[in-house]
């Protein structure tokens, strides 16, 4: 083992060890621990001070800004409140609440970029958790898990599953993904709720008594009709332009640029510029912006080249084998080296191994893992720090690395095996 990697595997335990270590001093943010595993990637020279920039994608910052602006003002004017009003006074009782959550934000993601739901969640399920007097946290929780799930359906869903239906060779990818993966999807999305609740203890109980008045949760209705309208307008866009991406008609080649530019021209029509602008996660957009340049620094020492010749597929054969190796991969180096640029390099890898576009299991079975490991662990999809960073910095509640985690693997082994047959019979 190299100096470089020694310093690598010590860097990524520092992240790893300071998540664990947050269950017991939570103020700590996440944004913090791994800003200095940036810093300490940089001094150290794995990543080298004058190419730091080319490390950090843009499109990601940009993209988060955009969206982190739109739902702030949409949670400012009381839309959000709404939305969570008008999805709860149908609900008869807790249960209802839970699936009815996961249900609509799991499709929602599905159709537009999960980070985006993860964007517009917290505000909502905040709500509908005091509307229904029910603890936040395991809603929040529904709300990490069902995000992930849903995204895993289509191309559109989530950066990953985009890459792969593009540079995989996937004939018709949309349709393979949609009518493949579609009913364990919401399988999934309905289970997820109730093992969430059965592991937290929460009761059904009735809501009848819940009376929905919408006037009183929206507070600026001009606000509200123009983050609604240029929500709708920027995941439309970010639809389509992903719809014609796959048909080969490329629109907007740095989709990040699509709802920055909508929010810019949000800020300028709203009530209070600079109050929307202060609704901006900032913290996230740092952990963003430093973890390019750690994973950057890892990749560039390595020790994650070392670990894939232990666990990469070996000669396609047995697809029983081929799934398990593909799974165990995807599950592994997600959290470690984060689930995007992970995909990014192991699409090579399966094509330098034989893998073409002709057969969907192996294809899909590696956009679900490397999706459903966002349920494993927090670092395992960016969506979950989105939720967390705004779980903490607005509601002064916090989710343990270890807390996520023992939920987490029984989700992600029940996600998996409601998967698994629909991947093995696939074509």
């Amino acid at each position: 083992m190299t100096t470089g990697q020694l310093i690598a595997l010590l860097i990524l335990a520092w992240i790893i060890g300071g998540l664990i270590v947050r269950s017991r001093k939570p103020s700590i943010p996440v944004w913090a621990i791994m800003a200095a595993a940036s810093t300490l990637t940089v001094i150290t020279g794995l990543e080298p001070f004058n190419e730091m920039g080319y490390s950090i994608d843009l499109d990601v910052i940009l993209f988060l800004i955009g969206m982190f602006s739109l739902v702030g003002l949409a949670d400012e004017s009381g839309l959000l409140s709404l939305i969570a009003v008008k999805l709860v006074s149908k609900a008869r009782d807790t249960r209802e609440v839970f699936i009815a959550t996961s249900l609509v934000l799991g499709l929602l993601s599905a159709f537009a970029v999960n980070d985006t739901v993860a964007l517009m969640g917290p505000p909502v399920v905040y709500s509908m958790a005091k509307i229904t007097g029910t603890d936040p946290l395991p809603l929040f929780l529904v709300l990490a898990f069902s995000v992930t799930i849903g995204s895993t359906m289509t191309p559109m869903g989530n950066p990953q599953n985009l890459l792969i239906a593009i540079e995989s060779g996937l004939t018709a990818p949309f349709i393979r993904f949609v009518t493949i993966l579609s009913i364990p999807t919401l399988v999934n999305l309905v289970l997820t709720p109730l093992i969430v609740m059965k592991m937290y203890g929460v009761g059904n109980r009735g809501l009848r008594g819940f009376i929905a008045v919408p006037e009183e949760h929206l507070r600026n209705r001009r606000d509200a009709l123009i983050a609604g309208f240029f929500f709708t307008v920027t995941v439309i866009l970010l639809v389509a332009n992903d719809v014609l991406e796959l048909m080969g008609i490329r629109l907007v080649e740095h989709r990040g640029f699509i709802p920055f530019v909508t929010a810019s021209l949000a800020y300028i029509l709203s009530s209070n510029p600079r109050k929307t602008l202060s609704r901006v996660d900032w913290g996230t957009i740092v952990f963003f912006i430093t973890m390019f340049i750690t994973m950057d620094g890892i990749w560039r020492s390595g020790v994650i080249q070392s670990w894939l010749s232990l666990f990469m597929p070996r000669v396609p054969g047995s697809r029983v084998l081929e799934y398990i190796e593909l799974i165990t991969v995807s599950l592994l180096l997600s959290q470690l080296l984060s689930n995007v640029p992970f995909v990014k390099l192991f699409i090579n890898y399966m094509k330098s191994m034989g893998y073409t576009g002709v057969e969907a299991s192996p294809w899909l079975t590696l956009a679900m893992g490397s999706t459903i490991a966002g349920n494993l662990t927090l670092l395992g999809a960016a969506s979950n720090i989105i939720i967390l960073e705004v779980l903490e910095s607005r509601y002064g509640k916090t989710i343990s690395f270890i807390e996520f985690l023992r939920t987490g693997a029984v989700i992600t082994a029940v996600n998996i095996l409601v998967y698994t047959p629909f991947l093995l019979l696939a074509g």
